[in-house]
């Protein structure tokens, strides 16, 4: 049966999971301009509210797998890198990549448009594979759920790292395509057009709400 559900083209309550990939303040209310208008110019947060919007209808669980840092840093590991986080130099005393945001601030809570709802499941996770060492696999086999969609940012960290993760642990995927964030050049457009279609579906907003079904 598991198989054949991950077969099927349309995306039912029982077995599909929603997944709201790092849905924070501090990335989709963020205080740069520049970072608010590339969010705004690509209807990031209205696009993940009316996939969000999508699973309520047909009444399916939705998994916020959300940046849970330890504010005194003890759970995160320096490491070197050829560049900083945005691919600029390592150089700058600061350019050691660290988390942008700490549990105990606001900005590492859930914005507000995406709030969970009664039976949705938060899962702080401590690195980029929203899989590692959290119990959101465990949350969704107990649940009968074998597909995910995702949606959230940043496509070519987060995301990547959890729809590498959910193919191997054997999930069929769907990658929404303008409900997901990159700002670092074409990243965003190389995963989705080069990289996720070999592991799973890549659909607009629109399509995979069309499909879901309670």
């Amino acid at each position: 049966m598991a198989k054949i559900s991950r077969m099927e083209k349309e995306l039912s309550a029982n077995n599909t999971g929603l997944v709201m990939f790092d849905s924070l303040n501090g990335y989709l209310h963020p205080r740069d301009p520049a970072k608010q208008k590339f969010l705004a110019d690509r209807n990031i947060l209205p696009n993940m509210q009316r996939l969000l919007m999508g699973a309520r209808k047909v009444g399916m669980t939705a998994f916020y797998p959300s940046g849970h840092h330890a504010p005194d840093g003890s759970d995160t590991v320096l490491r070197l890198t050829d560049t900083d986080m945005d691919l600029g130099s390592t150089s700058a005393p600061d350019a050691v990549i660290k988390p942008r945001f700490y549990g105990d601030s606001t900005d590492a809570e859930v914005a507000p448009e995406l709030a969970p709802a009664k039976g949705d499941v938060m899962v702080p996770k401590h690195r980029w594979n929203s899989f590692f060492q959290t119990d959101l696999e465990l949350q969704m086999r107990v649940r009968g759920i074998v597909n995910i969609i995702i949606c959230g940012g940043s496509t070519d960290v987060g995301i990547a790292s959890t729809v590498f993760a959910a193919r191997d642990l054997d999930f069929g995927i769907v990658v929404a395509r303008d409900a997901c964030f990159s700002a670092r050049g074409n990243n965003n457009e190389f995963f989705m057009d080069r990289v996720f279609p070999r592991m799973s579906r890549v659909m607009n907003v629109d399509d995979i709400v069309a499909l879901m079904r309670a």
